[in-house]
């Protein structure tokens, strides 16, 4: 019923046209509906495609529509006999036209000027035009600054924990405390309560236990278990232990050598899971890795151990916050990379997945976006967990 209703707004938004073809997307399976309208309109000498969600989405979830949108419309264009498609409209929630503007803003110049953004409202009754800004816009809009990164101090809980896998082991930060990853997976943290380090194990969140006498040969367990299976040699590759968090575990083995990827750049500083809004701003999902060159050129790095759409429109968004910070000079006030001086130059951009584990859309979607961007495909072994090798590197835009 929402996609009738949105199929009917556009036709009468656009005056004597003809709504040709009225449908959903398909769902995740088969048989299954999507959640996005798929709408062809028939307008003089021309067809329009319009989609928009049929279901209430977060601001985070726009790279996912927008992904599915070029796709369903570089296709259906393509495949399209005379009348050809000229335009592609975008019907969104107003939480979502302000994101949309952003992303639509960073691509190529002949894919932009076709796209118009409409906002509906919640009762499905009026669509407003919305004006995309040019990219040179996005920098002058108004950005709060991050504040510095503190100084890493390591606990002597966190310490003693570190010495019983070095090799496997990490430490995530954080103003509460510290999060122990083996292989990126998050099994303990240590927090200071009234001046007293004290220790919480466990996978799962809500059944965390405190490490005492009692709870001693459970700690000893499951260190046993994290070796066994949480392991490139581990004979059980079902194991939740082994399946779990596949990106962490990847980010893990290029934060302890991230010249593996790319010999050029500086093993540290190496900002994980960076946020580029203050407490991790609504929508806005942190930067797999932060990294710069020897040339002081940034880098941002999107990694993805599975098959994922979203892969160049999530490594674009970061390049745009990325690149906001450092027209302000926010990233060299924070000395995020120390006395390193940052180049005056765009970062670039690596999108990591292992060779077999790239999405087929991966192409399609990387030609969609401005050139001025620099995109790079890295593409990995697929047994990375024994060592990470590159096996191909390539400019896809």
């Amino acid at each position: 019923m929402r996609c009738a209703r949105l199929a009917q707004l556009a036709g009468e938004w656009q005056l004597k046209t003809i709504v040709e073809r009225c449908a959903l997307s398909p769902g995740t399976r088969r048989g299954q509906p999507g959640r996005y309208a798929r709408i062809l309109l028939r307008w003089r000498n021309e067809r329009i495609a319009v989609t928009g969600p049929v279901v209430s989405d977060q601001p985070s979830a726009i790279d996912a529509f927008l992904s599915s949108s070029l796709l369903w419309f570089t296709r259906t264009r393509d495949r399209t006999r005379p009348p050809f498609i000229e335009q592609l409209w975008l019907i969104v929630s107003e939480d979502l036209a302000k994101p949309a503007c952003f992303r639509v803003a960073l691509l190529r110049e002949s894919l932009k000027h076709i796209i118009t953004i409409l906002v509906v409202d919640d009762d499905l009754r009026t669509l407003s035009p919305v004006v995309c800004p040019e990219r040179e816009e996005l920098w002058t809009r108004r950005l709060a600054r991050f504040p510095p990164v503190p100084a890493a101090v390591v606990s002597e809980q966190t310490r003693a924990i570190l010495a019983e896998a070095p090799e496997a082991i990490d430490v995530v930060h954080s103003r509460h405390g510290e999060t122990l990853r083996y292989f990126g997976l998050p099994f303990a943290r240590v927090r200071s309560l009234l001046g007293v380090e004290r220790v919480w194990f466990g996978i799962d969140s809500s059944h965390r236990r405190l490490l005492d006498q009692t709870s001693w040969p459970d700690w000893q367990s499951l260190l046993r278990d994290l070796r066994e299976h949480r392991s490139a040699a581990a004979i059980d590759h079902r194991h939740a232990f082994y399946r779990t968090a596949a990106e962490a575990w990847l980010e893990s083995l290029l934060r302890r050598d991230i010249t593996k990827l790319d010999p050029g750049l500086i093993i540290a500083p190496l900002h994980a899971q960076f946020r580029t809004a203050h407490n991790g701003k609504l929508g806005i999902r942190p930067i797999d890795l932060l990294a710069i060159r020897q040339d002081g050129r940034l880098v941002v790095i999107e990694l993805k151990a599975s098959e994922d759409r979203e892969h160049v429109l999530q490594g674009v968004d970061y390049w745009r916050r990325v690149e906001a910070h450092r027209r302000r000079g926010h990233i060299a006030k924070a000395k995020l990379f120390g006395d390193k001086k940052i180049k005056d130059e765009p970062p670039l951009v690596y999108l990591v997945a292992p060779t077999l584990r790239v999405h087929p859309s991966f192409q399609t979607l990387a030609r969609c976006i401005s050139s001025y961007i620099e995109l790079y495909r890295f593409d990995i072994n697929e047994d990375w967990r024994a060592g990470i090798r590159v096996m191909r590197r390539m400019r896809v835009n």
